[in-house]
């Protein structure tokens, strides 16, 4: 497939009415592009390869971009990739970039999913207002563009101990009067169903939402766990310093996550940055209610590259599902692609289970980019519930390495989200 941008996902929905916004946004984009050429980032753009570039910005003056990998699963059926960004900053909290902008220049960059989470603090300060999260709510709606472009309003609630939470799909928020601790921040969660929540570069705050303290009642509505946070991979945050690594703490304490990557952009390019965190998302189609469905199913995955295609199965059931085993062999087949860019590019992939304090590698698979591979792993749930496939490039290192010699010591470039072995 080539990677242009799938026109059969276009469903109406509805969005005949917003037309006129997909023309603001042409105009917005054009004025984004020429402000990065004219502060040199005409190279950076030529260089991008992305493969989800926005139909409506298919203008004369384009760069070429290289393509990345096409939409359709090579292993399952009736789901599409998305591109999505669900982690991003405005002066509206303590970014540098207009609000105004931000959709705009996501859409042009070739994300087909993007949200904008602005921190909720204590009395507005560096934070949201209620003004400015109504502006937000209006920002979106007015730059979603169903089928083609899905813009989501959400926040960051931000404990400056205990961690940053984004909250999703709410019709209000929760700053630290509302909510003064993850604790109280759960049970707001799990008074607003629908609403989803990601752990944020978890870690990094020393707090670690109370060591990921469980609370089984908002347990289905957290949907993310952030692996990729910038350039940052965050599998070993803190094991410098004898922490345990966050994945292992989350997924142990019961947490059932997707795994993501995201840019928290704080600048005034949002979405043009190569190398930072992004997710793909599995999708029925690109609208806000498959959008949720998906991140709700945890059919996503991390990644910190562009046009980059991942999809997984274990004895058949889909990353993010349930196995119905308890012991034996399971068989993976996992479609890793990130088209021509990549062709022959010898990649790698690690088979994580639950350790104490890093995880434990039972397999590692060497294969190449742009073919399935399918291999073989024996399981049992009295060896820990949950296992993920880590994809990385064996030719560079992990900047946050692990223990000494972990097979996880070298570039990270994607993570499936988790199976668990037991419902």
């Amino acid at each position: 497939m080539s990677g242009h941008h799938p026109h059969h996902c276009h469903h109406d929905h509805g969005s005949d009415d917003q037309v006129p916004y997909g023309q603001v946004h042409l105009t917005a984009g054009f004025g984004r592009r020429a402000l990065l050429a004219g502060a040199g980032g005409a190279l950076m753009l030529a260089a991008l390869p992305t493969s989800a570039r926005a139909a409506s910005t298919a203008m004369a003056d384009a760069p070429t971009a290289a393509a990345g990998a096409g939409r359709t699963s090579m292993i399952t059926q009736g789901t599409m990739l998305v591109h999505a960004d669900m982690h991003n900053h405005t002066v509206m909290s303590d970014g540098d970039g207009s609000a105004a902008a931000a959709f705009a220049s996501m859409r042009e960059a070739g994300l087909d999913v993007a949200a904008l989470t602005d921190h909720a603090t204590i009395f507005s300060i560096e934070g949201l207002s209620s003004s400015e999260w109504r502006t937000t709510g209006d920002l979106a709606n007015a730059a979603n563009d169903p089928g083609r472009f899905t813009a989501i309003r959400g926040f960051e609630w931000s404990h400056p101990l205990q961690g940053h939470i984004n909250v999703w799909n709410s019709s209000d928020f929760a700053d630290l009067l509302r909510a003064g601790s993850p604790g109280s921040l759960y049970r707001w969660l799990t008074g607003r169903p629908g609403s989803l929540a990601s752990f944020n570069h978890p870690g990094r705050e020393v707090g670690r939402f109370n060591n990921f303290s469980f609370n089984a009642s908002a347990r289905d509505q957290f949907v993310g766990l952030e692996m990729f946070n910038r350039t940052d991979d965050y599998l070993f945050e803190g094991w410098s310093s004898g922490l345990t690594s966050p994945l292992v703490a989350c997924l142990n304490a019961g947490w059932r996550p997707g795994l993501t990557g995201v840019t928290d952009e704080h600048g005034t390019t949002w979405g043009f940055h190569e190398g930072k965190g992004r997710s793909g998302l599995w999708v029925t189609e690109n609208t806000r209610a498959a959008v949720f469905e998906a991140m709700a199913a945890r059919r996503s995955f991390a990644t910190r590259v562009s046009g980059l295609r991942v999809d997984a199965t274990a004895n058949g059931v889909r990353m993010g599902g349930v196995l119905d085993v308890t012991s034996g062999d399971v068989r993976f087949l996992l479609d890793l692609d990130r088209g021509p860019a990549w062709d022959g590019k010898p990649l790698r992939v690690q088979v994580l289970r639950p350790g104490t304090s890093a995880p434990t590698v039972v397999d590692v698979i060497d294969t190449v980019n742009g073919q399935v591979t399918d291999f073989t792993v024996p399981l049992d749930v009295a060896d820990g519930d949950w296992v993920v496939l880590r994809i990385s490039d064996p030719s560079l290192p992990n900047g946050s390495p692990g223990p000494a010699g972990h097979p996880c010591n070298d570039f990270g470039v994607a993570y499936t989200s988790p199976w668990w072995l037991r419902p």
